[in-house]
């Protein structure tokens, strides 16, 4: 627990939230379709210039053409911004040529970008838009450009250890950073639990009194049952679950409290300790 990961959203009051990050957490920072990547980069800077490992995160669809994209890439560089999180983006209609998150991986190695470590995302619930088997297809696609997967927030331990199990007999190989809501308002926690299609960690929430109780609690949801129940896996290669990846949706200042009275706790452990950085993957794979 002493080096967590967590998200920011680089919204109106993120730079005030930011205050509570504690030192050595790495921050990764999120794309907005409305506010572009300039607004993520930005924050991702002063966050760096703070002393934070920061991890932006590039939006595919948000990217007009080759020029601006070695424009993102540059300022990276320059900034020493090495590390990145690649998603296609949740904009409709694409800005440029780059419809999915690999298809800006693929133009990122052609490029011979300057980054050391890239992030994917993973959804062991799979996405409304986008059925099953495509999206673990995309994924084995990106592993070679990829140095760690993030998956999408679940409430339950059960279905992201399920997912683990089938991905790896399916071929996947990299690390896995389980991503896991901070202590959040709990109408927040629902509305965008609802909006990403959270299918099955949704009803089984509604089925188990005792986690409607903590998510209705008037402090908000912490996620103590989920980081319980998966602690024990951490480290196992079974499952290869590198650590946690917090989704503080800008509640710092709860979730760090939250943080530091786990500390004590002797049920995890020192379960964020394994919250490091994975081993750095060349931009490189074939196309």
């Amino acid at each position: 627990m002493e080096h967590p990961r967590y998200e920011l959203v680089p919204v109106e009051g993120a730079r005030e939230q930011a205050i509570y990050l504690p030192a050595g957490a790495e921050v990764s920072v999120t794309c907005s379709p409305t506010l572009g990547i300039g607004s993520t980069i930005a924050l991702a800077e002063e966050l760096l210039a703070r002393g934070f490992p920061v991890v932006p995160h590039l939006a595919a669809r948000l990217i007009e053409d080759e020029t601006r994209l070695k424009a993102v890439l540059g300022r990276l560089e320059e900034r020493g911004l090495k590390d990145v999180f690649v998603v296609g983006g949740d904009s409709k209609v694409p800005a440029g040529p780059y419809a999915s998150g690999l298809t800006l991986l693929r133009a990122m190695s052609r490029l011979g970008a300057g980054i050391e470590r890239v992030g994917v995302p993973a959804y062991p619930e799979g996405h409304p838009l986008v059925a099953e088997e495509e999206l673990t297809r995309a994924l084995l696609a990106k592993q070679p450009f990829a140095s760690y997967a993030v998956t999408q927030i679940c409430f339950e331990p059960e279905t992201v250890l399920g997912w683990l199990a089938r991905a790896r007999e399916g071929g996947l190989k990299l690390p896995v950073y389980v991503g896991v809501p901070g202590v959040v308002d709990r109408k927040k926690l629902l509305r965008i639990s609802l909006k990403i299609g959270l299918g099955d960690s949704m009803r089984f929430l509604k089925k188990q009194t005792g986690l409607v109780g903590r998510l209705l609690r008037p402090r908000g949801y912490s996620p103590d049952a989920l980081i319980e129940g998966l602690s024990p896996y951490v480290g196992d290669p079974d499952y290869g679950i590198r650590g946690f990846h917090v989704n503080t949706f800008n509640h710092v200042e709860e979730t760090e409290r939250w943080r530091r009275g786990r500390l004590g706790s002797t049920a995890d452990g020192g379960v964020f300790e394994g919250v490091r950085r994975a081993a750095p993957a060349p931009m490189q794979g074939k196309e």
